[in-house]
């Protein structure tokens, strides 16, 4: 990890001006960034923001890398999990099933305060998914999204995966999108529990840019359309 997670936080947090000449309900989120991060530690740090934040908490997105790591979610069945894998598994909190997080995927926490927003969380998903389409789309890659199993998809193939829970109106987790990585423990796991699904990453459908890059196009795609969700309001 690229030194104490906290200390990394607040050190993103600092370098980042604050909204100016907005209501707080309509605030544009922070962005932090955090780097390779273990996912221990970021997932201890998003419940711990969720569970300590109040009415006056700004929204914020993190923008981050996980060391190779399996994570299922609460509908996570045991057919689904790794039989025979040296990578750890992390049982957490989130929506859905397993995934995998390693170096090369840009993870986006979106850490949001829903009922401010006066958003559900269908709909946060929705924009969630609209943001990855919009960044592929910036690099004429088409991606659709599909009903009944969210994420992203390209041909069939998942590029990115989501997972939200919600506390008490403060939303965490967030998008894991495909960009340079080795895709090799997808196969030992059910993804999002679908036996066979075919993955993908933005490096094998034509794009060169980075995580970097592209983490940070997604996160200001998803800050526009939170925006405008807010001026619809």
């Amino acid at each position: 990890m690229h030194g104490e997670f906290r200390q990394s936080a607040i050190n993103a947090k600092a370098a980042l001006p604050p909204a100016l000449g907005r209501a707080p309900d309509a605030a544009l989120p922070r962005i932090v960034r955090l780097g390779l991060t273990e996912f221990d530690s970021a997932y201890a740090a998003m419940r711990r923001f969720t569970a300590s934040r109040d009415a006056s908490t700004p929204d914020e997105l993190w923008l981050l890398e996980h060391p190779p790591i399996y994570t299922a979610g609460v509908a996570c069945r045991p057919e689904h999990l790794p039989t025979h894998s040296r990578i750890p598994l992390a049982h957490i909190d989130r929506g859905g099933q397993i995934t995998y997080h390693g170096p090369g995927q840009v993870v986006l926490y979106t850490l949001l305060d829903l009922a401010r927003r006066q958003m559900k969380i269908r709909t946060l998903v929705r924009l969630i998914e609209e943001a990855v389409i919009a960044t592929l789309a910036r690099y004429r890659v088409s991606a659709q999204r599909r009903s009944g199993a969210p994420g992203v998809y390209v041909d069939g193939a998942k590029v990115a995966a989501l997972g939200l829970r919600v506390r008490k109106s403060g939303c965490y987790h967030g998008v894991a999108l495909n960009v340079d990585m080795d895709l090799a423990p997808f196969s030992a796991i059910d993804p999002c529990g679908y036996p066979g699904l075919a993955v993908t990453q933005t490096r094998d459908l034509g794009i060169a840019a980075s995580a970097e890059e592209l983490g940070e196009s997604l996160a200001a795609n998803l800050t526009q359309m939170l925006d405008a969700h807010g001026q619809e309001r």
